[in-house]
């Protein structure tokens, strides 16, 4: 859920600057959200409602939550705001809000490996039924355009010998391992996204993120970078649950809703796009980096030594799509995202 410290204004701004044009897309639009409590959507929520006020937009936002208390509790700022309405439902059977909307954000859904582990079940129909929900509310409110935000899971693990993940990689989770629900129930949501968008019946461009940091993100979750952020704040040596090998491309929540925005906005109909960052790091070069952003520099502990006959694990996409196609960019490095992000929850 929300933090109540809300995102810094500079920071909004900041995305508003980079393309203005793209914004004023958004004019007098009517938009539906699902995801709006989460970390990504929060950025979503925020930027728009923000280019509302700076641009004078003159758009609404309904978003859909499972509770309209809890999301005010959490985000008191924005019980005041007369163009956010909330509706509320289970994202399988909620009901259809009344009238056209212009454009559709479905972000909704937990990657919390807990949440994977008690109920693989639930979080497939979720998933899977949700996406479904959305996709043909879209189709009967005459939405412009769709955004489903899916997932690098769906490509399955990476080979060691493949850098850079494209979209265009036939890979894929075990479908039989119940470990891998989350990643085929994305999958499956995508498939479902293409049948939409081939019958001409709704517009639909695919976001497929990676991994992420800035104010929001989760710091008591399965995210190592969030996790080494709590243990900077709180004082205490760095731990990393492993070996420290795995590698990973970070890219900032600013960068993230930019990028998000665009394929929206700009993405081609049937087309997915990575989204994720280009500074390729170990596990255990993030958490010296995290170290370093405090002073003195904390330590460093870990429950695993590494293996050096096998190669690391990867998760890094190949972002060139993104990049040619619709002119995106990385503008934030690591250290620097790191940096916002640990300011951020220091004011907490």
């Amino acid at each position: 859920m929300y933090s109540t410290l809300r995102i810094p204004q500079t920071e909004l701004d900041e995305i508003l600057l980079i393309d203005p044009n793209l914004w004023k897309k958004l004019h007098r639009a009517r938009l539906f959200l699902t995801g709006g409590s989460g970390f990504f959507g929060r950025w979503i929520l925020e930027s728009i409602l923000r280019a509302n006020d700076c641009m004078g937009l003159n758009i609404s936002v309904v978003a859909l939550v499972r509770s309209t208390k809890r999301f005010f509790q959490s985000a008191p700022y924005l019980s005041s705001c007369d163009v956010l309405r909330l509706v509320e439902g289970d994202i399988r059977s909620f009901d259809f809000p009344e009238g056209e909307f212009t454009y559709i954000l479905h972000l909704a859904t937990s990657s919390d490996a807990a949440i994977q582990a008690a109920d693989p079940f639930g979080l497939f129909t979720v998933i899977v039924n949700g996406t479904g929900r959305v996709l043909e509310f879209a189709h009967q409110c005459k939405a412009r355009r769709f955004l489903f935000v899916s997932s690098g899971a769906v490509y399955g693990p990476q080979p060691a010998e493949l850098t850079k993940i494209p979209e265009d990689y036939r890979g894929a989770a075990d479908c039989t391992n119940p470990q891998s629900v989350y990643s085929t129930a994305k999958r499956a949501s995508e498939q479902l996204c293409g049948l939409y968008n081939s019958k001409g019946r709704i517009a639909v461009s695919i976001a497929r993120p990676f991994a992420f940091i800035g104010p929001g993100m989760p710091l008591n979750g399965h995210f190592a970078a969030g996790n080494f952020i709590r243990d900077g704040i709180a004082g205490v040596p760095i731990k990393i649950t492993g070996d420290g090998t795995p590698l990973r491309s970070y890219l900032y929540s600013a960068d993230l809703a930019l990028w998000l925005w665009k394929i929206l906005l700009d993405g081609t109909p049937g087309r997915a796009y990575n989204v994720g960052g280009k500074e390729i790091v170990s596990i255990q070069e993030l958490a010296q980096t995290v170290a370093n952003c405090f002073s003195p520099s904390l330590s460093i502990i870990k429950d695993q030594r590494p293996d050096h006959g096998n190669p690391p694990e990867r998760y890094i996409p190949d972002i060139s799509r993104a990049e040619k196609e619709l002119g995106l960019s990385v503008r934030i490095p690591l250290k620097e995202a790191l940096q916002r992000t640990i300011s951020w929850y220091s004011n907490q």
